[in-house]
């Protein structure tokens, strides 16, 4: 490894974006290579909570506390657990947690703001990655080759990166999720519904969640099992076809949760995936991976983004340490033994909230969250 390698970074997330802050500040210029045309091309998804080893940390570490802060949303950590006949059975208000809420999209705009001009070429799709006999990379976008000593696979599920390490590919996990959106103010029954941060409800294999965004949004999801190829129809389908699906899936279930399919904004059909527990590769000089890219799971977790932002500390401190690639290959073995127990809980989770016990096995997850 060079004294001041040329780094490419593929993929402006979360992850990717605070590896990029973080070798800036370190005196390196990385380049960020990100699909998207610009910051708003697309919805950046829900709410996150950001956790204090993890995620915060990274924040701290990148001289952002007080960017984040300004944005943040503590008083958001609450959880609701209706059953399917709109049943309150739990109901608390997160207050005194460290977890606090921040939009995906503001978190990114906090990281973006904080990158030195040139850092990220936005409309720049990765079409291939290809070794170099002498060493190093080509990074081709758009038909053009640029070389680069080190490349960084923060390219999220279907990563390209990745091929180039390991034969791994996402499964899917059996479970689909569509997505609405709620303007508050709109609907104050749902509103009402969501409390202080995020209710589910909970049923025979299905569940219904909404979750409170910033700027008095709620994000909302109809959660329930469908094979892969019909998981995929659905992404197909019109917004009438898709709430009538759902109305005849959610029948009988109560009209106040059944109003969630009816009255939200239709965003997108979500079916599920994630990469085997234990993935992991043989380290290769010059190529390596944060965040999805290294070890997708299921949000039923709540670790996705603080992982990444974690992998993004671990990745620089191993890139600047002077200790040349070993101190990568340890990178690596230590962010697959941290992502492991939380892909287990993730898929826990995932099988718990949508299965046939019903609401019983969630209502134990969160009495027991209170009691530990």
């Amino acid at each position: 490894m060079t004294t001041r390698p040329k780094i490419a970074i593929i993929g402006g997330g979360p992850g990717g974006l605070m590896l990029a802050r973080l070798l800036l500040l370190r005196g390196l210029q990385p380049t960020v290579f990100e699909r998207d045309r610009h910051a708003g091309d697309r919805p950046q998804g829900g709410s996150l909570d950001l956790h204090a080893e993890t995620g915060q940390q990274a924040i701290a570490r990148a001289g952002l506390e007080a960017e984040f802060r300004a944005v943040a949303r503590p008083e958001d950590q609450g959880d609701r657990l209706y059953d399917q006949n709109g049943t309150l059975l739990f109901d608390r208000d997160g207050a005194g947690d460290n977890r606090p809420e921040v939009d995906r999209t503001a978190l990114r705009q906090i990281l973006l703001g904080s990158l030195a001009p040139m850092t990220l070429r936005w409309a720049s799709k990765v079409d291939a990655v290809t070794p170099i006999e002498a060493g190093g990379f080509d990074v081709v976008v758009d038909g053009i080759s640029e070389r680069f000593d080190i490349v960084i696979g923060a390219d999220g599920a279907w990563s390209r990166v990745r091929a180039l390490l390991s034969d791994a590919r996402p499964l899917y996990e059996g479970v689909t999720l569509v997505e609405f959106g709620f303007a508050a103010e709109r609907h104050p029954d749902v509103d009402g519904l969501v409390g202080s941060g995020k209710m589910f409800a909970v049923g025979d294999n299905r569940v219904l969640i909404a979750q409170r965004n910033g700027h008095r949004h709620i994000r909302g999801y109809a959660g329930l099992r469908l094979p892969e190829a019909e998981a995929r129809d659905w992404m197909s389908l019109g917004d009438d076809r898709i709430r009538a699906m759902l109305r005849d899936r959610f029948a009988g279930w109560a009209p106040s949760l059944v109003h969630l399919i009816d009255s939200g904004e239709l965003i997108a059909v979500r079916p599920l995936y994630a990469l085997p527990i234990d993935h992991s590769w043989q380290s290769r000089v010059g190529l390596t991976l944060l965040g999805d890219a290294a070890h997708l799971m299921s949000p039923f977790g709540g670790e996705g983004v603080n992982l990444a932002l974690a992998d993004a500390v671990d990745l620089a401190d191993a890139l600047t340490s002077g200790d040349g690639w070993g101190a990568v290959a340890a990178y690596e073995a230590a962010m697959m033994r941290r992502a492991r127990p939380a892909a287990e809980g993730a898929a826990e989770g995932l099988a718990g909230a949508v299965s046939a016990e019903g609401v019983a096995a969630v209502l134990d997850h969160y009495r027991q969250r209170v009691e530990a």
